[in-house]
């Protein structure tokens, strides 16, 4: 059996979606099993042993560059690969209209959201088999359900993201045992304040941790270097790949980050794990793994520094 997975973004979205590979292979061994998945996040995917191939697309650089030839010989062999391979299964786990349009190009029988339970109800018409999943369930719960019903098992409660932090050099980082505070985030109201950082900091480098900052855009950085330098020892940073910041985080002692999509991933590879939440309800998209985690704040809800440190210390101590 050969099955494509389509579910192409975000980073959250794509982490959650790891499990229902391990489902398919323990219902299915000798499955072969396919993901689409936006270019940028092809290295998180390839981390997994269960998926075959990894298709990419570039939906996002695409979109920017419609008047551009060259991208439309570029979307024209992503379609040419999606149709050159004779599926027996195409599941699309996003239920968006973008999604299910990939998913039309490819051979095979197509599934997905039905309409009630898709996240843009019209993608459910590009589908030839749809199942309602109830959408009060965490998302992880929901890929693995949507699976089940269209392979025809029953989901378990094992749950195995199924992937391990590659191997990083060591060069540059500060010595171990470390925090990785995940500071940035998508939208300015998701942020936790720079003070409550700083606070929080603290605490940890009194305890003997120190503190590495990432940040990929160049205001995330300038954020995580004006940390680091009110936090001596510190380290903040230089931009890493999304493979290198998995080794990154995968050597932490613990993460602790504000809603993003590498939150998620240190949840991913069982690394203890606090996630802040201040704009946003984390009940169904929250970190959810198998490890030690916990979601702090939600909608007008910022926790405050000390509350972090308290619920992050029984994983360090």
């Amino acid at each position: 059996m050969r099955i494509l997975i389509v579910k192409t973004s975000s980073l959250g979205d794509v982490i959650h979606n790891l499990p229902l590979i391990g489902d398919i292979h323990r219902h299915f061994p000798e499955a072969v099993i396919d993901w689409c998945v936006e270019e940028s996040f092809a290295a998180l995917v390839r981390l997994h042993p269960g998926v075959n191939e990894v298709i990419p697309v570039a939906l996002r650089r695409w979109k920017k560059r419609l008047l551009n030839l060259a991208t439309w010989r570029e979307m024209r062999r992503c379609q040419q690969q999606l149709a050159s391979i004779p599926y027996d299964l195409v599941l699309d786990t996003q239920g968006l209209l973008k999604s299910a349009l990939i998913a039309s190009r490819a051979h095979g029988i197509k599934c997905g959201h039905a309409a009630d339970s898709a996240r843009e109800p019209l993608a459910a018409r590009f589908y030839e088999r749809v199942f309602s999943i109830p959408k009060q369930l965490h998302a992880v719960t929901r890929n693995r359900l949507l699976a089940a019903a269209a392979l025809g098992y029953r989901s378990d409660d094992r749950l195995d993201f199924g992937i391990q932090s590659p191997a990083v050099a060591g060069e540059g980082l500060p010595p171990r045992p470390f925090v990785v505070l995940l500071t940035a985030t998508s939208r300015d109201d998701k942020l936790w304040p720079e003070a409550n950082w700083l606070a929080l900091g603290r605490r940890l480098q009194a305890n003997g941790f120190s503190l590495v900052l990432p940040g990929g855009s160049a205001p995330e950085r300038q954020r995580a270097e004006r940390l680091a330098a009110a936090l001596p020892g510190a380290l903040a940073a230089p931009p890493m790949t999304l493979d290198e910041l998995a080794g990154l985080i995968g050597q932490a002692s613990a993460v602790v980050g504000v809603d993003t999509g590498l939150t998620h991933l240190a949840v991913a590879l069982q690394v203890p794990t606090i996630a802040i939440y201040t704009a946003t309800d984390p009940g169904l998209t929250g970190v959810f793994g198998s490890g030690f985690f916990k979601n702090l704040g939600g909608k007008t809800q910022e926790p405050d520094p000390e509350s972090v440190f308290a619920a992050l210390w029984p994983a360090l101590a």
